[in-house]
């Protein structure tokens, strides 16, 4: 890697690319706020934030002796999520039931169930729950119906069937109501929309990475802008490893006139890449994986339920190249430490909140401060230049579709 990598950085551009979510922008400069002044707290430097838009912020940093700023935009897809995720009831249920086929019968479930069980665990969770509902609303509905059938006369005892019904219905509507706080429909939406094509992304996806790739090409080619970062979480991750690939293919990436990294947080690639058309994001995967014009570093933890914590993206994936790969160096964000024992107590079974602990003030934080990354004066590059991968990491192929675009 040339000497882009090693010098200072003074001003960097960071590009924030989400999850599956439904919420605006706001909500993640709330998030860096918050977390970011307890950090600053907790490890003795200073950080501010500034306005910049609906969608950026700017960061003011003095970390390890030097001052740094930094304008970070959070690459907004949440309109396509919003979308998808506008479905009714009966809608949902055949959602269900087409993705737990697509899983099932391509054998992609079981093969995951070989990485980490627990992300299968809370893909299977919006099923259990939604199926439990809909077996307490036909319980309910036969349950009323039997009743009418059996106390009123026969030429009312429809009273009873249609009574029934609407309890049901009703029953299913509270249901969907109460989803803030139960997140089924929300999680079957978003494992609906992974594989709604068998892992290939949908053309309104496909728009908006590009969309993506011209803001980052053009913060690569700002003459005073020391490192531009790109952070994906969850679902971002694999939409980040896309973005970044198309950007090498067409020469962009390597054209930068700053060092570029690339930090996946909390990845779920196998959730794609195990799928049968998912030959876009495998060819990505591959290529990525090689190149010297970035530095991908990808960080987990076993604490996190809904991650595949400490899989190698690539190799697991079965698409690693036999000679030459050098990304992503996976490595542990190790929650059971870093948090402290009194707040790992506290948070160590709320699995949906541990999996965005990653954006979140760590304690006692080792290598890994998601403030110090985005806003320090080290590349991502120089940060973990000395850092070893995880010893436990898993790199064995598992994935039985191996096919890549051309």
């Amino acid at each position: 890697m040339d000497e882009r990598f090693d010098r200072p950085v003074r001003r960097r551009r960071v590009f924030y690319i989400p999850g599956f979510d439904p919420y605006p922008p706001r909500r993640y400069r709330e998030f860096y706020r918050k977390e970011g002044a307890d950090q600053a707290r907790y490890s003795g430097y200073r950080i501010a934030l500034r306005g910049a838009g609906p969608a950026a912020w700017e960061v003011d940093a003095t970390i390890e002796d030097q001052d740094v700023s930094a304008r970070v935009d959070v690459l907004v897809w949440s309109d396509i999520v919003n979308a998808s995720m506008d479905q009714g009831i009966f809608a949902t249920y055949l959602q269900m039931v087409r993705t737990a086929w697509i899983y099932i019968g391509s054998g992609a479930l079981f093969r995951l169930m070989r990485l980490r069980r627990g992300p299968v665990i809370a893909a299977l969770y919006p099923v259990a729950f939604l199926m439990l509902q809909l077996i307490l609303a036909a319980t309910v509905a036969g349950l009323l119906g039997y009743i009418g059938y059996e106390l009123l006369p026969l030429g009312l005892c429809w009273i009873g069937f249609v009574g029934g019904l609407v309890a049901a219905v009703m029953l299913l509507r509270a249901g969907r109501r109460m989803d803030n706080r139960i997140l089924a429909y929300y999680l079957m939406h978003d494992y609906a929309f992974s594989a709604g094509l068998r892992g290939a992304y949908p053309p309104a996806l496909e728009s908006r990475l590009n969309a993506f790739q011209d803001q980052i090409a053009a913060a690569m080619a700002d003459p005073d802008t020391d490192e531009v970062l790109v952070v994906g979480h969850s679902s971002g991750a694999y939409l980040g490893v896309s973005v970044l690939a198309d950007l090498l293919r067409d020469g962009r990436l390597g054209q930068s006139h700053a060092a570029v990294g690339f930090l996946s947080l909390g990845q779920v690639v196998p959730m794609v890449s195990f799928l049968p058309d998912a030959d876009r994001l495998r060819r990505d995967l591959h290529d990525l994986s090689q190149t010297n014009d970035l530095a991908w570093v990808d960080i987990t933890a076993l604490g996190d339920g809904c991650a595949f914590a400490l899989c190698d993206p690539v190799a697991v994936s079965g698409v690693a190249p036999e000679d030459g790969k050098r990304w992503p160096l996976v490595i542990s964000a190790a929650f059971s430490r870093t948090l402290g024992a009194e707040q790992w107590k506290r948070l160590r079974r709320a699995w949906f909140r541990l999996h965005f602990q990653y954006l979140y003030a760590l304690p006692q934080a080792e290598d890994y401060d998601y403030f110090r990354v985005t806003a320090g004066p080290q590349t991502l590059a120089a940060r973990y230049a000395e850092r070893a991968p995880s010893p436990s990491k898993i790199r064995k192929p598992i994935s039985g579709y191996r096919s890549m675009s051309s």
